[in-house]
């Protein structure tokens, strides 16, 4: 039996039991103390640490109820088996939730914290704090906050031309998840199979593999998505990005739109319109929505405010057709709401202000000025070597870059000095290496010489 050396903190900050149960946990995982091994009786050890029996019954209490130790009648108490043990740090484990210290994948990349007025949400999430707190008490719409609903809809009919009444909303944690609602809608509707666009956003169409569907890849053209090769006579649904396509960037005119929705009246299928950052345009005015010029009640509206806010949000919506609402009103009660009901609140709060409008506006002005920048630098030091392409909206644009590197090299050196690059492996040659640049996080003074240094590199 080993002796127990623990000098305790007297400060009152951590109850004495506490002190002793981490300790003896902490010898315990880390193998100091042996599976099997004979612990000090608590007369013994309250008596050796100068402290009260209770005390010193309370920490191994807790170590018994944890499996850190067992108990045996007439005997004493022992150190439990624990499979895996000793795998575990000997550090402070207050140093790991260390803010000062504390570090993410994404840490090393450049950020822009003028993109979004943080102050404005904190007083808005402060008033959902302080006067609806009893609100909070409850869980979340599965269907997602009505005042959300209520704001959304008013929102994507002014800026978007999307009609609707909020009961037709679902709101989500992330596209990904109302995709994930979609699917269950579909296999009630025995929609078994998906087109999506090729290239498009792999996230969503992973989930449609993962749920079964069928899925045709469909090449898109400089306007949109090639129509005539969308399957017929069976129904189906189809993935587009009609206004910015992601992440080519074409849009889709008018009268392609009507074709599509053509499609869909005559196939008895539906058009899953994904929005994306389609409110960031910044060049004339944004293209309305797909969803606005459809008379059959054919379309599925998908929004999001990652991009318009933060990416950590994860806040996003759909907009369902009648025929579909109803479907998800019957099964929603099987679902609870994943999204952060204080977050929902907040955002509601932050749009009845008109602080997301005005948001918006400041993006717009920002990231055109960044695009603009990042253009005249591509066109400075990357002339006739990285050609940026898709150069009116977004966050985004797609680099041609003329060289036979494995793209994956040449993000791994845009990442080492703290810039954002993918791979566009669809539209990469043998000849030219296809990426995608995210300049809306880089500080619009840092743009310049981001690009150049980002250039050099590629060019070593």
């Amino acid at each position: 039996m080993k002796p127990i050396m623990l000098q305790f903190d007297h400060s009152g900050k951590t109850p004495l039991y506490i002190q002793l149960y981490r300790y003896l946990k902490e010898e315990i995982t880390c193998g100091r103390m042996e599976a099997g091994e004979k612990l000090p009786s608590l007369r013994r050890l309250s008596r050796d640490l100068s402290i009260s029996i209770t005390t010193t019954e309370q920490a191994y209490n807790q170590l018994l109820v944890e499996g850190y130790i067992t108990s045996r009648p007439q005997s004493g108490y022992y150190v439990a088996s624990i499979v895996g043990s000793g795998v575990y740090s000997s550090a402070d484990p207050a140093a790991a939730y260390d803010f000062s210290t504390y570090t993410f994948p994404d840490s090393s990349y450049k950020y822009d914290l003028s993109c979004f007025d943080f102050i404005k949400w904190k007083k808005c999430m402060s008033r959902v704090l302080t006067d609806y707190s009893h609100m909070l008490l409850f869980e979340s719409d599965p269907q997602g906050e009505p005042a959300l609903r209520y704001e959304i809809s008013k929102y994507v009919y002014s800026s978007r031309g999307v009609t609707c009444r909020p009961d037709q909303i679902v709101v989500g944690a992330g596209t990904q998840q109302l995709t994930t609602h979609l699917c269950r809608i579909m296999k009630r509707m025995d929609i078994g199979h998906v087109a999506t666009e090729d290239p498009g956003y792999l996230p969503v169409q992973n989930i449609f593999r993962d749920h079964g569907f069928a899925i045709t890849k469909i090449p898109v053209a400089d306007d949109g998505i090639r129509i005539e090769k969308l399957p017929t006579n069976i129904p189906s649904a189809v993935y587009v990005s009609p206004s910015n396509q992601f992440p080519t960037g074409s849009v889709m005119p008018v009268g392609r739109r009507y074709q599509l929705l053509e499609w869909a009246r005559e196939n008895n299928s539906f058009i899953l319109e994904d929005d994306y950052d389609s409110e960031l345009r910044y060049f004339g005015k944004p293209v309305p929505a797909l969803q606005g010029l459809d008379s059959g009640s054919r379309v599925v509206y998908l929004g999001s405010f990652s991009s318009t806010l933060f990416p950590a949000i994860k806040i996003s919506y759909m907009v369902l057709p009648p025929a579909l609402t109803e479907l998800w009103q019957s099964m929603k009660s099987d679902y609870t709401q994943t999204c952060s009901k204080t977050e929902q609140l907040t955002l509601a709060l932050f749009m009845e202000d008109g602080l997301y409008y005005t948001n918006i506006k400041k993006l717009r002005s920002l990231y055109a000025q960044k695009l603009q920048t990042a253009q005249a630098a591509f066109a400075r030091y990357g002339s006739g070597f990285a050609t940026p392409t898709n150069t009116s909206s977004g966050i985004n644009i797609i680099l041609k870059v003329r060289t036979r590197k494995d793209p994956a090299l040449l993000c791994e050196a845009a990442a080492s000095i703290g810039i954002s690059v993918l791979p566009a492996a669809s539209l990469t040659d043998q000849d030219t290496a296809a990426l995608i640049f995210y300049y809306n996080q880089i500080p619009l003074d840092e743009m310049e010489e981001s690009i150049r240094q980002m250039i050099e590199l590629w060019q070593e």
